[in-house]
């Protein structure tokens, strides 16, 4: 209760349903989307003020249940998207409490079930009062037009509450008529309706009050039904009166107060009738708790440390929250509009496909339609699947990195499914104005040429989703910088990286995608021996940059005649529109152009980007816009980042020697010793790097500018635990679990937050693709639990303190369609790297597996492909 700014989210299903946040004070917001705020938007330092609120007044005086009348006067309890806060005003001699939840059921209302208790030894007689302020409104209005657009509130004073039905749309391009209907409405345990309202602000704060203290409740003034002019055009609340009511000691009175929105004053009725009720509450409140504890059980993690567990279970949830909420509609966020970026979309995907990979096949699918024939790809996303925008002309940027990430996502879908197949599903590219990532604009689009492809002909355009992330990254290896580097464009990963477009260049991100070539090289082989797949079907043009088998092989260490077969061969051959003519190219000629191409770029960062210290040595991660290598020594302090160690790790660059080189840099100059986690980056000591980005006028310490940035710390971690650093990336996940779990200083509720402060505290909770490559890290690294190519793979990294006093960890998942749980036996309580698998037991039967050379053992699908549960138990010994 000491942090105001604390909160929860509350949400339905899905992302069509009601949005919330919640304080411990009952601050926040409530919304479905940009366009409908029920209450004010909140940012940060609005969450110090109440939203809902329920009064009580008694013999003259006003309690609140926000707000406290004594020090320590109040709990609160937190559940799966449910919130509980109670607060005993003993001088009242009464104890108020809240549950707030959104229904599972997706309805878009917020229901707060309120229970006023007699805690004294005497009778208590009390007049209550629920208030809510209404918005009614878009999130623009909250500066824009706020008070012209409050002209537009019809409000309406029901027997059940307080109805709000604006008359239009404020749009200055052109205003539109709103179905809209926002309501506050109320029920006590009896089934009685409200005595009466205080539908305005003007009624029930009155000219001295205000949300905190409102003129009705500490006068207690008899609610009334207002004239025309007195209702019309004002800014509204959902304050609803209750009959007075007396309580003997230890006696309860209870109300049900629902708050959402509907398209039309009907469906608002007809929305609070499934819930007017104490039995419908409690009933909606059971299902809601039984909803989210399967979302949270579909994947399980049990280790040595309980308290790890559960906080597992809270970062588990976190991408199902994201999948709704976007990557706004927090009060933390403050820079969102709803929505998603494209890096999103992909990454978000991580954790779903480890759920129920069936159910993401149409998404994947969907989400290829965004690609740009010129390897960019759309980056305003529409509300529909597969939906995407064109630019309008507002602002029109790349990022360098959004084409490494399809591949990623579709790679783990194939392997925990094993369905290659969809690699050859067809699907449209997104055309809008911009060609040539941006430094083309072409005229002559319309809106009513579409946002597809169209080929010579006039046809939309389809190719393979094998084409698609070919395209992606093909023509990013011919776009390369000064220092044979592939060009930053607008920013990779970091954003803040976005001021450096003419001859920035991004090293980690050409790692990544030379490790994704490779692995393209890899899968289109094994396509070709899987599936008999002997050629591979790509656009006529797409040839052109697989320069290897052409007649002019493009000479790779000159930068110049890089460019030139990009934006001067392939460019123009594919804009505007492509021929829509083929060419058949064997598997084994594509394979080979792909890992030439991948092993030249390991081989020119081995060569070119080593930065050395003293006795430190790691790799440089960017050039600004003066060409200028970013990492070394600058002046008295030294510059690195530690986004330029985690690819050339992830990615298969980096040999063992120069990862044990990198680990050692990263010790000594980002881990932090005071509070034990990993910065993004050392402080530049700069004011501001406009050769670079703005992430280096964020105070240091801060976002995308040396702070403890959690989703790059992830990463670090998977990309050591997948090379074999299994100590060392136990350490990096330990260290983000510590601060989050330092509640003094994190300052939030279990999860995972975008980023740690230079104080410790949690940033941008629950919204963050941390949690995402979180769950797959310790799935999928930690407890080795993985596909390959629809076989599962065990291949644990445990340390020994991560099994339980039995020497046992285990992990319940989704595989093959069922739910599968892996118990790992260590009765030698070896570490990791000291153990191997000795024997698999499946439902208790010994199963037949297959070594890997790399380590772990194979089994296959079909071991798994009968209905219910699965148990494996399996049994570590020395190697």
């Amino acid at each position: 209760m000491e942090i105001k700014t604390i909160y929860m989210p509350l949400c339905g299903s899905d992302a069509a349903g009601l949005k919330s946040a919640i304080t411990p004070s009952l601050g926040g917001d409530i919304k479905v989307d940009k366009y409908h705020f029920v209450t004010k938007p909140a940012s940060r330092e609005d969450l110090r003020y109440p939203v809902r609120d329920f009064f009580v007044h008694v013999k003259g005086k006003a309690y609140s249940l926000a707000q406290e009348s004594a020090p320590n006067s109040a709990c609160v309890e937190i559940g799966r998207l449910w919130h509980k806060l109670t607060r005993a005003h003993k001088a009242a001699g009464l104890e108020l409490t809240a549950v707030n939840f959104v229904p599972s059921s997706n309805e878009t209302v917020e229901l707060m079930r309120v229970t006023v208790k007699n805690i004294s030894k005497r009778p208590v007689t009390f007049t209550p009062t629920a208030a809510v302020p209404i918005f009614g409104r878009a999130l623009a209005n909250k500066h824009d037009h706020e008070h012209v657009t409050a002209l537009f509130n019809r409000i309406r004073q029901e027997p059940e509450g307080v109805l709000v039905e604006p008359t239009m749309v404020f749009n200055e391009e052109g205003h539109k008529h709103s179905s809209s209907v926002y309501f506050v409405c109320g029920k006590d345990d009896k089934n009685a309706n409200p005595v009466g309202t205080f539908p305005t602000v003007d009624a029930f704060y009155g000219d001295n009050g205000s949300m905190a203290a409102p003129q009705a409740v500490l006068e207690n003034r008899k609610p009334a039904r207002l004239i025309k002019e007195a209702i019309e055009g004002k800014e509204a609340v959902g304050a609803l009166r209750f009959k007075d009511q007396a309580l003997k000691p230890g006696a309860s009175k209870s109300y049900v107060i629902a708050i959402g929105v509907a398209h039309g004053a009907v469906e608002a009725k007809t929305i609070f009738e499934k819930f007017n009720s104490i039995a419908k509450c409690d009933a909606a409140l059971e299902a809601n708790k039984k909803f989210w504890a399967e979302k949270a059980s579909s994947i399980e993690f049990k280790t040595g440390s309980a308290a790890f567990n559960a906080w597992m279970g809270w970062v588990t949830l976190q991408p199902v929250l994201r999948r709704i909420f976007g990557c706004s509609f927090l009060p933390d966020h403050d820079y969102g509009k709803g929505g998603k970026g494209w890096r999103d979309l992909w990454q978000d995907l991580l954790s779903l496909i480890l759920i129920e990979p069936h159910l993401v096949r149409q998404d994947l699918l969907n989400h290829c339609r965004g690609i740009r024939i010129d390897g960019s790809n759309a980056t305003i996303i529409g509300t529909k699947p597969g939906e995407f925008i064109a630019d309008r002309n507002v602002i029109t940027r790349v990022w360098m990195d959004h084409g490494c990430w399809p591949l990623l996502t579709l790679l783990l879908y194939v392997h925990q499914s094993g369905d290659t197949d969809i690699l050859l599903n067809k699907q449209t590219y997104f055309r809008d104005p911009q060609l040539s990532r941006t430094f083309d604009k072409d005229h002559a689009w319309t809106y009513a040429y579409g946002n597809k492809l169209l080929d010579a002909k006039g046809r939309a355009y389809e190719g393979t989703i094998l084409e698609h992330v070919l395209v992606q990254h093909l023509t990013q290896f011919f776009n390369v910088g000064e220092h044979n580097i592939i060009r930053l464009e607008n920013a990779d990963w970091n954003d803040g990286l976005d001021m450096a477009f003419a001859r920035g260049e991004s090293v980690p991100f050409s790692a990544f995608y030379a490790g994704n070539l490779l692995k393209l090289a890899d899968l289109v082989e094994d396509m070709g021996s899987r599936k008999g797949m002997a050629t591979v079907r790509i656009a006529k043009e797409l040839f052109i940059l697989l320069d290897t088998l052409g007649e002019k092989p493009v000479n790779y260490d000159d930068p110049d005649e890089k460019r030139a077969r990009l934006f001067d061969g392939y460019f123009p051959a594919v804009q505007p529109v492509l021929s829509g003519e083929h060419v058949e190219v064997t598997a084994a000629d594509l394979a080979a152009d792909l890992r030439k191409k991948g092993n030249w770029i390991f081989e020119h960062i081995r060569k070119q980007e080593k930065t050395i210290v003293g006795q430190y040595q790691w790799f440089n991660g960017y050039y600004d816009n003066d060409g200028k290598r970013v990492e070394g020594k600058a002046g008295s302090g030294v510059r690195m980042t530690l986004t330029g160690q985690v690819f050339p790790i992830m990615s298969g660059l980096a040999a063992p020697e120069e990862i044990k080189q990198a680990v050692s840099s990263v010790e000594k100059f980002l881990r932090d010793k005071k509070l034990g986690g990993y910065r993004l980056n050392t402080d530049f000591g700069v004011r501001h790097y406009l050769k670079l980005g703005r992430a280096f006028g964020f105070a240091y310490g801060t976002k995308e500018n040396g702070s403890f940035f959690s989703h790059m710390n992830v990463m670090y971690a998977y990309a050591l635990y997948s090379r074999g650093f299994i100590r060392e990336g136990h350490e990096v996940v330990h260290s983000i679990y510590k601060m989050a779990a330092n509640t003094a200083k994190s300052k939030i509720y279990p999860g995972i937050p975008e980023y740690f402060d230079s104080e410790g505290r949690g940033m941008y909770h629950f919204l963050t693709g941390s949690a995402s490559w979180m769950v797959l890290t310790e799935l999928t690294q930690v407890f080795g639990v993985r596909g390959h190519y629809g076989d599962l793979v065990l291949d644990p990294k445990l340390v020994k303190e991560q099994f339980d006093r039995k020497a046992q960890a285990s992990v319940t998942c989704r595989f093959a369609g069922r739910t599968l749980t892996v118990n790992y036996r260590n009765p030698g309580r070896l570490d990791a790297g000291r153990y191997v698998i000795k024997q698999v037991l499946c439902a208790g039967e010994p199963a037949a597996f297959e070594a890997r050379g790399n380590g772990g053992v194979l089994l296959k699908r079909s071991c798994f492909t009968s209905a219910g549960p699965g148990v494996v138990d399996v049994v570590l010994g020395a190697r």
